[in-house]
């Protein structure tokens, strides 16, 4: 009983838990945002993308694929909102945060693992590197 319950209190497991949920919360958020506004300026210029009618019958059974379609043009539709006012100013300003920090890591040039910028030997293949400071620039 004793190692489930640290499987359970893990920190891991928490912090899934904890993205689980703000996940659905945004989930949510971004569709509310395409419903209330991408949604109506889309239908205002084209009409309403709803392709849940289209259907092809063959020998008697219906292929409703506009159900996907539908689908598929709402996800593209999400995908642009969530890259764009998302992942784009979130990658900007965590770019412009590091901006001043000096590396503490680089590459070994034997096996391209990332070592310590002061490190002699790659701690991965045991090669020796050149001091950080006899580096060429």
């Amino acid at each position: 009983m004793s190692g489930f319950k640290k499987f359970l209190f893990r920190g891991n497991l928490v912090d899934l838990a904890v993205a689980f949920v703000v996940g659905a919360a945004f989930a949510g958020l971004v569709k509310d945002f395409a419903n209330s506004f991408i949604n109506p300026l889309i239908a205002l210029i084209g009409g309403k993308p709803d392709y849940t009618r289209l259907a092809v019958t063959i020998d008697g059974t219906k292929f409703p694929y506009g159900i996907f379609v539908t689908s598929a043009v709402t996800f593209a539709i999400t995908a642009v909102i969530v890259y764009f006012l998302v992942v784009l100013p979130t990658s900007k300003l965590i770019e412009r945060m590091d901006r001043g920090k000096e590396a503490t890591e680089r590459e070994c040039p034997q096996c391209l693992s990332d070592i310590p910028v002061k490190a002699l030997r790659c701690r991965f293949c045991t090669s020796e590197v050149t001091p950080a400071a006899e580096m060429p620039r």
